[in-house]
C-alpha cells in the first residue's frame, strides 16, 4: 500500500480503445488517421435528419475478445444508450455508447510492477461507444478552434476499473499491460500520440486506515503513459496539500498541461444523470449467442503469458528472457519468426536484445520497420554457430546489415570476413608471435600466465579479427605448455 505523507492514493482508470476496424461503428466510412480533414464522413456519422446507424459486427467482435481475455463476462444481450452532451466536436450534440446494459462486465488485468510485486485490478465493465471528434487549437493561442469530424463514429471500447490502484506507478504498469494486451489480441494498436489508447484518472485521497474514499476529481488530456503517470502525481501531491491546509477538494474535471507539469480545470464533474441517457431509439439490442461467445473464446490468440512460458520450454531461454520477448506482440513475433530459420533460441534471443534492439532503441525506429528482417538476423546467428564467422566478425556484418540490409552472407563474401578455422593456417601466425616476443613467453613459462591473452591479441590483430578464437586458444596453449 503505498502512503504519502499520511494519506493513501485511491485511483481509478477509464481508457478509451479505438478498434482497428476498417469502417466506423456505425456507417461504412473508412477509419483512417491522418487523413484529409472532414473527408471521412457521411450523413450517419454526422448525424443528419433520416440517417440511420447500423451496427459493425467486427467491433462487436472485437470488445467480445477484450472482455474474455480479461476474464470477464459477455452479456447475451447489451443496449446502446443516447449520452447527451454538447462539444463542438460532437455535431449530433449526443454520443452513441452503453450505459446500464453494457456488452460486457467483470474481469481484471493482472500485471507485475518492477518491483516483483504482483498486483490484481478488477474491471467494472467495458462497453461500445462512438467517438467524437477533434478540436484543434492553434498553439499561438488564437481566439480560434477548428474542428475534424473524421474521427466522429469510430468504434471505441472503454475500459472502466475498480478504484484498486493505490500510486502513479501502479498505473503505468497497468496501462503497460492493458495495452500489451489489446495488441495482441489484434483490436487496437494502443498508439497513444494517435489517440487510439486514451486514459482518464479519477484521482481521490485520504488518510491512512479510513475506508471512505475522499472527493474524486478527473484528469483528463494525458497523450502517453509517462503523461498519466506524472497528471496523478501532481493530482496527489496536490489534493494532499489541499487537505492539510484545511481546504475540500472540489468534484471537477481537470486538464492537464503537459508543457507546465499542471492540472487546469475545466468544468464540474458530471455524474451520470447530468448525461440524460436513454436507449438509443434507432438501434435494436445488440444479441450475442452462446455460440458466438464460445467461438470467439476458441479463436483467441496466445497471450503474453502462456507465449512467455511457451519461448522458455520451446526455445531453451531463460524466463527473464522471454519476458523480454514477449513484451510486445511484434517484438514476439519477430522472434518466432527467427526461430523458424535457426535451431539456436539462446543466440537469437541475445542477438535480437543485445544488438538489434540496442539500435533501435537509439534511431527510435519500430521493429517492424527495421530492415533487418528475422530471417537476416537468424542466418547471422546461425553463421556463428557453424564457426563460419567469429562473434567479433559478426558484429562488423551486423552494422553493414544495419546500414545497407544486405544479406550476411553478401557482406561476408564482399568484405572477405570468413573466419579461419584451418589450424595449419593458423600455426604459423601463432609461432611468428611467440618468437617475436621471447620475454612474454619466458614469463608465462615462469607463472605470469596473464600475459596469454597479449599473444590471443596480437594473433587476433595479425589475422584482422578472422581466426577462430577457440583455434587460437588452443594452439597457444599447446606451444607455451610444451
Amino acid at each position: 500500500m503505498a502512503i504519502y505523507d499520511g494519506f493513501e492514493p485511491v485511483i481509478g482508470l477509464e481508457v478509451h480503445a479505438q478498434l482497428q476496424t476498417e469502417s466506423k461503428i456505425f456507417c461504412s466510412c473508412k477509419v483512417e488517421y491522418g487523413a484529409e480533414p472532414n473527408s471521412r464522413t457521411c450523413p450517419v456519422c454526422l448525424g443528419l435528419p433520416g440517417a440511420l446507424p447500423v451496427m459493425n459486427k467486427r467491433a462487436a467482435e472485437f470488445a467480445m475478445k477484450m472482455i474474455l481475455a480479461c476474464g470477464g463476462t459477455v452479456h447475451n444481450r447489451s443496449v446502446f444508450a443516447r449520452k447527451n452532451y454538447f462539444y463542438p466536436d460532437l455535431p449530433k450534440g449526443y454520443q452513441i455508447s452503453q450505459f446500464d446494459r453494457p456488452i460486457g462486465e467483470g474481469g481484471a488485468i493482472r500485471y507485475r510492477l518492477e518491483t516483483g510485486e504482483e498486483k490484481t485490478v478488477r474491471l467494472i465493465r467495458i462497453h461500445l461507444e462512438e467517438d467524437a471528434g477533434k478540436s484543434m487549437h492553434p498553439e499561438d493561442g488564437g481566439a480560434y478552434t477548428r474542428v475534424d469530424l473524421n474521427r466522429c463514429g469510430a468504434p471505441l471500447i472503454e475500459i472502466v476499473s475498480h478504484a484498486d490502484i493505490r500510486s502513479p506507478e501502479e498505473a503505468y504498469g497497468y496501462l503497460t499491460k492493458l495495452k500489451q494486451i489489446v495488441q495482441y489480441l489484434g483490436v487496437c494498436s494502443g498508439d497513444m500520440e494517435k489517440g487510439h489508447l486514451r486514459c482518464d484518472a479519477n484521482v481521490s485521497v485520504r488518510p491512512e486506515g479510513q475506508a471512505k474514499f475522499g472527493t474524486r476529481t478527473e484528469l483528463k488530456n494525458m497523450n502517453s503513459f509517462k503523461g498519466v503517470e506524472r497528471a496523478i502525481k501532481y493530482e496527489i501531491d496536490r489534493q494532499i496539500k489541499l487537505v492539510k491546509s484545511g481546504g475540500q477538494v472540489v468534484q471537477e474535471t481537470l486538464l492537464w498541461n503537459e508543457k507546465k507539469l499542471a492540472a487546469e480545470p475545466m468544468r464540474g464533474k458530471e455524474e451520470s444523470h447530468d448525461y440524460r441517457y436513454f436507449p438509443e431509439p434507432d438501434l435494436v439490442n445488440l444479441v450475442i449467442s452462446d455460440d458466438w461467445v464460445n467461438e470467439t473464446r476458441k479463436n483467441l490468440p496466445e497471450l503474453p503469458e502462456a507465449k512467455a512460458s511457451r519461448f522458455v520450454s520451446q526455445y531453451g531461454i531463460r524466463e527473464y528472457d522471454a519476458q523480454v520477448l514477449t513484451d510486445s506482440r511484434p517484438l514476439a513475433d519477430y522472434y518466432e519468426e527467427m526461430m523458424r530459420h535457426t535451431s539456436d533460441g539462446i543466440g537469437a534471443a541475445n542477438w535480437l536484445q543485445v544488438e538489434l534492439l540496442g539500435v533501435l532503441n537509439k534511431t527510435g525506429e519500430d521493429i517492424t520497420a527495421t530492415i533487418v528482417r528475422p530471417k537476416m538476423l537468424a542466418d547471422l546467428v546461425g553463421k556463428i554457430a557453424s564457426g563460419e564467422i567469429s562473434g567479433k566478425i559478426a558484429k562488423t556484418v551486423f552494422a553493414e546489415m544495419v546500414e545497407s540490409g544486405k544479406e550476411p552472407s553478401v557482406i561476408i563474401k564482399e568484405k572477405g570476413l570468413v573466419q579461419i578455422s584451418d589450424d595449419s593456417a593458423i600455426i604459423p601466425i601463432v609461432e611468428q608471435v611467440l618468437a617475436s616476443s621471447p620475454d612474454n613467453v619466458s614469463k608465462y613459462r615462469s607463472g605470469k600466465t596473464n600475459v596469454f591473452a597479449f599473444f590471443v591479441g596480437q594473433v587476433m590483430k595479425a589475422t584482422k579479427g578472422q581466426a577462430n578464437p577457440e583455434a587460437v586458444n588452443r594452439l597457444l596453449k599447446e606451444r607455451l605448455d610444451a
